[in-house]
């Protein structure tokens, strides 16, 4: 068996894999809630002949199947959880909820699970067919919109033992991952104080509302004074009712803290608990500092990047259709310039990439139908993804797979309408057949993987993991914080 078959194995179990993919898009569960996801995933594992267990570090929808034995162990990543209030009807180019208020997949984790699956399943295959000795791993991690599931994993020592960790991510680009991205923490502030009525005895009263107020006035002047490079959301989720007329005794904000390493997030937590503190000091409350997750920086690897690249300079990009086309066309041109994400511009951003000709050329593509061309990056992503806490501890990396048309803005209803069609389908599979094919080099070359092990070492300096969730927080579900 070559590696030019792994293409081959992966389109004749095409039908498999995107059923899977279906099963997962319908079911639309959020963080840590994602059991017929997970249940569907692990089924299919069994089919192809992978031992699995379940759960994995006390996460209930966390699980790791296994085929091989030895070194080296290659793993891959799956996601398959979705994002609260994105129901949308598939393959129409208007928004069109399936079920108003209900969830949908507005990330692509059914695309990225199933185009995971399908890397794991081609290189067992491989394995099997050429004898030769390693492990396949495929790790489905849950909750990675704002419950950095993969960090609960590492923090347990799940991927200790792996040699190389590879994953993609559905997008509207096709290129290899080459950036950093932030740290986070995700803590939520509760504020305890006393009712009354708000017009004959208000100074009886203790208003936790005028406490999560303050306290968001107070980090809003903090913004000054922390580094240019750091974001502090908010959301205030319980306002402590509906009635005016009385004095709110209970309030909560929910604050998601980024900044490009997790010593610089530690600080600013640090800061905002003072400030929390102080708001309850100044309205006579109480203050309740609940911890709920945070996800580590992604540790970038040359050495598995320019694997990447190789593989997926060699395979092109997906073969699009007419019919792809024209429905990339209607959601394209159906997005309003000042709503256009801007994912090509990180590729022609300051930091050294290359890739700042073909962003130019394909700015105005529906289909951004050509892989760009791949040079280390000293680019921060301002985004956050647990694949970060995986890559301090196991050489990783990334590639993007264009799943949706150009210029899709993250986390919409237009991408959830793309992810149950042939356009992500396509995608879905090419993202299997190059990570599947990078998986074979690995395997033909253990030197390669040395060399990305002492990258990695080179680039930590002597710093060790250390995840940064507390050992009695356990997962919870959670709206999106990614």
């Amino acid at each position: 068996m070559e590696k030019k078959d792994l293409g081959r194995i992966i389109e004749e179990k095409r039908d498999f894999f995107i059923d899977v993919d279906r099963k997962i898009w319908e079911y639309a569960e959020t963080a840590f809630t994602e059991f017929k996801s997970a249940d569907t995933l692990c089924e299919a594992l069994k089919t192809e002949g992978f031992t699995v267990e379940r759960p994995v570090a006390g996460v209930d929808t966390a699980f790791c199947g296994s085929w091989g034995q030895g070194s080296p162990v290659i793993a891959f990543l799956g996601e398959y959880d979705a994002l609260s209030g994105l129901s949308q009807k598939a393959g129409v180019t208007e928004k069109d909820p399936l079920v108003p208020g209900e969830n949908g997949h507005g990330c692509g984790h059914n695309n990225l699970g199933a185009g995971a699956l399908a890397a794991a399943v081609a290189f067992r295959e491989y394995l099997k067919n050429t004898g030769m000795q390693g492990t396949v791993r495929y790790y489905g991690c849950p909750g990675e919109e704002g419950g950095s599931g993969k960090a609960f994993m590492a923090r347990a020592g799940v991927f200790n033992d792996v040699d190389i960790a590879l994953t993609w991510h559905p997008g509207s680009v096709n290129a290899v991952f080459p950036f950093s991205s932030l740290a986070n923490f995700q803590v939520a502030y509760r504020f305890l104080g006393v009712s009354a009525h708000a017009a004959s005895c208000p100074h009886l009263g203790r208003s936790a509302l005028d406490a999560v107020e303050l306290m968001n006035m107070g980090v809003n002047y903090l913004r000054e004074h922390v580094v240019p490079e750091a974001r502090m959301h908010y959301a205030i989720t319980d306002s402590g009712g509906f009635s005016p007329n009385v004095v709110q005794p209970k309030a909560e904000v929910l604050y998601l803290l980024r900044a490009p390493m997790t010593p610089q997030v530690e600080e600013i937590y640090g800061r905002v608990n003072d400030i929390a503190r102080g708001a309850a000091l100044m309205t006579g409350t109480k203050v309740e500092i609940v911890f709920i997750k945070a996800c580590a920086n992604v540790i970038q690897n040359n050495v598995v990047e320019e694997v990447l690249y190789r593989n997926y300079s060699e395979l092109g990009v997906p073969a699009y259709s007419d019919e792809d086309r024209e429905f990339a066309r209607k959601i394209f041109e159906g997005i309003a310039p000042s709503e256009r994400s801007q994912d090509l511009d990180q590729y022609s951003a300051p930091g050294g990439t290359v890739g700042k000709e073909a962003a130019r050329r394909l700015r105005e593509r529906p289909l951004a139908d050509e892989v760009l061309p791949y040079g280390p990056s000293e680019f921060v992503l301002p985004g956050s993804t647990d694949v970060g806490d995986v890559s301090w501890n196991v050489p990783t990396g990334q590639i993007w797979v264009g799943t949706w048309p150009n210029h899709t803005p993250g986390h919409s209803w237009q991408i959830v309408s793309t992810g149950g069609v042939s356009l992500s389908h396509k995608g879905m599979l090419h993202a299997g057949k190059v990570l599947a094919a990078a998986a074979v080099d690995f395997l033909h070359d253990p030197a390669l993987i040395e060399k990305a092990k002492n990258e990695l070492q080179n680039r930590l300096d002597g710093n060790p993991y250390r995840c940064a969730i507390p050992d009695d927080v356990m997962p919870r579900p959670m709206n999106s914080g990614k």
